[in-house]
């Protein structure tokens, strides 16, 4: 049975006022990838914001079992959270990443997320360990930026969120990483950038479309 693995990281809310646009949008997929896998589809969603991880403060978490200095004995909550975390991701056909750009770069609680997913030897390959389970499989990344980081122009590389993303997901991890973007969706609620509302009604518009027609094609590939 196909199986969605659905990440929020936004603190701005669902719904209403001042909504968070990844929120609106990976719902939107998770809806549409649901509807059309069929009955047997299933979705893990973990919010990251009502339910913050705490930080790996264990280096030797970092490394598979078998890779760690002989006599370690991590936390045995922390190691068992990790080995939970690792479940979830390791289950899921699709992963579904909601990534806002905070300050330039990841919100602080998908990165403690992805501290404790990155794993050498379980999750990323390691010499003498090099299987990489996760390889092939599709990374769906929604970003939402309040500004415009257009190619060409000054701040085409002020964005640190995706490329993290794609590093460890696509070059550590193997998987194919999709990724689906917003920007300008601060001109709508702060005067001073309302020259942008325009771009971002049509990359909101154009979000959810991608979204739905994203989540139709990775279902039918996973049925």
């Amino acid at each position: 049975m196909p199986h969605l693995l659905h990440l929020d990281s936004s603190i701005g809310p669902a719904s209403g006022p001042g909504a968070s646009r990844s929120r609106e949008i990976t719902a939107t997929f998770a809806r549409e990838w649901q509807a059309a896998a069929g009955a047997g589809a299933t979705v893990t969603h973990r919010d990251l914001v009502a339910d913050p991880l705490p930080h790996l403060l264990d280096p030797d978490l970092h490394w598979a079992p078998a890779l760690r200095p002989e006599g370690s004995t991590p936390d045995p909550g922390a190691e068992a959270l990790q080995a939970r975390l690792l479940e979830e991701l390791l289950a899921a056909d699709v992963l579904l990443v909601g990534a806002p750009l905070y300050n330039y770069s990841l919100p602080s609680t998908l990165k403690v997320w992805l501290d404790n997913v990155h794993v050498p030897g379980t999750t990323t390959p390691f010499p003498g360990h090099e299987a990489q389970p996760l390889a092939g499989r599709t990374a769906v990344v929604v970003t939402s930026r309040g500004g415009t980081y257009d190619p060409g122009t000054p701040t085409a590389d002020w964005d640190h969120a995706v490329p993290p993303l794609q590093i460890v997901l696509g070059d550590a991890f193997g998987m194919d990483v999709r990724v689906i973007t917003t920007s300008a969706t601060l001109s709508e609620h702060v005067e001073a950038l309302s020259a942008g509302a325009d771009r971002a009604r049509a990359d909101r518009a154009a979000a959810h479309e991608q979204a739905a027609a994203l989540a139709h094609e990775l279902a039918a590939a996973n049925l």
